[in-house]
C-alpha cells in the first residue's frame, strides 16, 4: 500500500485535532444551556405549585365561610315561613334585639372562627319601610300563582283608579248641592216636612256609625282591641345599614302582587272563621288599611272606603237613569209643595237623587258583609234599594239584608281595590304589626319582633394564610 506523504500526514493530524477541540468546546456549550433550562422549568413549576397552594388556601376559607354564612341563614325563623311564606332569620336568637355580636358569634360556630370577620352591611324585614317584606311577598305569589293571574285583573285597573279620582268631586257636589239647598230654605224661610221625608232619615242615618247600617244581623262585630303602638310600625325599630343596589333586581315590586298576597294571608270580617283565641285582632285586613287600635274602628274605616267606591257607581247611574229621576222628582215636587215652594223642586230632586245612591251603598256593603256580591257598575236588574225604602232603612224597621249578584265583585275583592289604591309603604308595615301581633299572641313567640329578623348581609372577612400571605374578601347571602 502507497503511503501518504509526510506533509499530507501532518495536515490531516491537524485537522483531526481541531475537530476535536471544536466537538468539546460545542458539547460544554449544550450542556450549560440544558441546565439554564432545567432550572428555569423548575422554577416554573415550582411558581405554579405555590400559586395553586395559596388559590387553593383561599378557596378553603371562601368554602369555610359560605358554609357559615348558609348554616347561619338557614336558621331562619319558621313559624313566619309556616304562616307567612317569608323568610327572615331572627338576629336576636330569641331576646328581642339584634347585635351585631350575636351574628357573628353564631359565623364562628359554623366554621369561621379562624377568620376575622365584620359585618359590612345589612337589612333588616323592616328596613326601608318593609322592602324586603314586600319584595318577598309579591315573589310569592308571582312564583306561586303565575302573572298570568294577575295579568287578568290589570284590565280593571284604570276603572279603580277613575273612580277613585271621581269620588273627590262626588263628594264636592253633594256638599254643595246640601248647601244649596240649605239657601233655597232660608231664603224662602220654610223647611222641609220630616214626615214622609226621606232627606229626614238620611240626615240620621249619616250621624251614625257606619258599622251598625251595614252589619248583618246575625253577626256580631268583634271588641278586640290592641295598643298598636308597640307594634313594629309604631315604635323606634331597629335598623339595619349599608344598600343593596348592586344585588337588588331592577324589576319593581308589583302592587297587585303584594295586595294578592295580603288578601291570602290575612284575616278579614268576611272570614267564617275570623274570630280567634288570643289577645290579637280578629280583622288583621282592616287594620292593614285602617290603622287603628280595635277591630270595630278599623271596620268602620274600611266601610267609609266602601261607602265611596260604591257611591260613585251608585250616583252615577241613578242620576242618569231616566226613570228613577222622575220617580226624585215626584217626590222632591210634593215636598216642596207641602211648604208651598215649587222653585226649589230642582235642588231638592239632587239632594234625593245623592241621598238615593248613599242608601244603595250602605245596602251594598251590607250586601258584601253578608258574603254576598255586588257589581262593580249598577243596572236595572242589580239596583236594590227602592226610593220609599230610604223611609225606613237603617231603622228598627229594616229587614233589608242585601242582594246576591253572581257577576258581582266579594267583600276580599272590594279589599283587593283599596290595596291597589292605598300607600304599598303603609301596608307593608301594617302587615308587618298583624304578622308580629299574630306571632305574639297566638303561637307563643312572645320574644318576637319583625326588626330584628335580618334578609340579607355582606360580611368582609380578614384571614392569615402563610409566610404572611394576608387575603380578604366579601362574602354575601339574602333570602329571595
Amino acid at each position: 500500500m502507497r503511503r501518504l506523504p509526510v506533509k499530507a500526514q501532518e495536515y490531516s493530524q491537524q485537522y483531526c485535532q481541531r475537530y476535536y477541540e471544536e466537538a468539546e468546546n460545542l458539547s460544554g456549550e449544550i450542556t450549560v444551556f440544558l441546565a439554564l433550562i432545567f432550572i428555569l422549568l423548575v422554577s416554573f413549576i415550582g411558581s405554579l405549585m405555590e400559586g395553586a397552594s395559596i388559590q387553593m388556601a383561599k378557596n378553603y376559607r371562601r368554602a369555610d365561610m359560605n358554609r357559615a354564612m348558609e348554616s347561619v341563614f338557614a336558621e331562619y325563623q319558621r313559624e313566619l315561613l309556616e304562616e307567612f311564606d317569608v323568610f327572615g332569620m331572627d338576629g336576636s336568637y330569641e331576646s328581642g334585639f339584634w347585635s351585631e355580636e350575636a351574628v357573628l358569634e353564631r359565623l364562628d360556630y359554623y366554621g369561621a372562627a379562624q377568620i376575622d370577620n365584620e359585618i359590612r352591611r345589612i337589612q333588616l324585614l323592616t328596613d326601608h319601610d318593609g322592602q324586603a317584606f314586600r319584595e318577598q311577598a309579591a315573589r310569592y305569589v308571582e312564583e306561586r300563582y303565575g302573572l298570568e293571574s294577575l295579568n287578568n285583573l290589570l284590565g280593571n285597573t284604570g276603572l279603580w283608579k277613575q273612580q277613585e279620582e271621581e269620588s273627590d268631586a262626588y263628594q264636592r257636589k253633594e256638599e254643595e248641592a246640601n248647601r244649596n239647598l240649605d239657601r233655597l230654605l232660608m231664603e224662602n224661610e220654610e223647611a222641609l216636612p220630616t214626615e214622609n221625608n226621606p232627606l229626614t232619615n238620611i240626615s240620621a242615618m249619616k250621624r251614625k256609625p257606619l258599622v251598625e247600617l251595614v252589619m248583618p244581623k246575625n253577626k256580631m262585630v268583634s271588641g278586640k282591641q290592641y295598643e298598636i303602638q308597640n307594634l313594629v310600625s309604631g315604635r323606634e325599630r331597629q335598623t339595619g345599614y349599608g344598600t343593596f343596589d348592586d344585588v337588588e333586581e331592577e324589576k319593581s315590586v308589583s302592587t297587585l302582587a303584594f295586595g294578592e298576597y295580603l288578601l291570602r294571608h290575612f284575616r278579614c270580617v268576611a272570614d267564617e272563621s275570623e274570630t280567634v283565641n288570643g289577645g290579637g285582632l280578629d280583622y288583621e285586613l282592616e287594620y292593614i288599611l285602617g290603622g287603628r287600635s280595635s277591630d270595630r274602628e278599623n271596620l268602620e274605616e274600611v266601610t267609609k272606603k266602601l261607602l265611596l267606591i260604591r257611591f260613585v257607581p251608585n250616583y252615577a247611574f241613578v242620576s242618569n237613569d231616566a226613570e228613577k229621576r222622575a220617580e226624585a222628582e215626584a217626590m222632591a215636587l210634593t215636598l216642596c209643595s207641602l211648604i208651598l215652594a215649587p222653585e226649589i223642586t230642582e235642588a231638592v230632586t239632587q239632594v234625593l237623587l245623592l241621598g238615593w245612591a248613599f242608601g244603595e251603598s250602605i245596602m251594598d256593603i251590607r250586601s258584601l258583609m253578608d258574603g254576598k256580591r255586588v257589581p262593580l257598575l249598577k243596572n236595572q236588574e242589580s239596583w236594590q234599594l227602592q226610593l220609599s225604602a230610604l223611609l225606613t232603612l237603617g231603622t228598627e224597621e229594616d229587614q233589608s239584608e242585601g242582594l246576591d249578584t253572581e257577576s258581582g265583585l266579594t267583600y276580599k275583592e272590594y279589599l283587593r281595590i283599596m290595596f291597589f289604591l292605598g300607600q304599598k309603604e303603609t301596608q307593608t308595615m301594617r302587615a308587618l304589626d298583624m304578622i308580629e301581633l299574630r306571632l305574639r299572641t297566638e303561637k307563643g313567640l312572645t320574644w318576637f319582633y319583625a326588626d330584628s329578623c335580618i334578609s340579607r348581609m355582606e360580611i368582609r372577612s380578614s384571614c392569615s394564610l402563610r409566610r404572611g400571605i394576608s387575603y380578604q374578601f366579601q362574602t354575601y347571602f339574602g333570602y329571595r
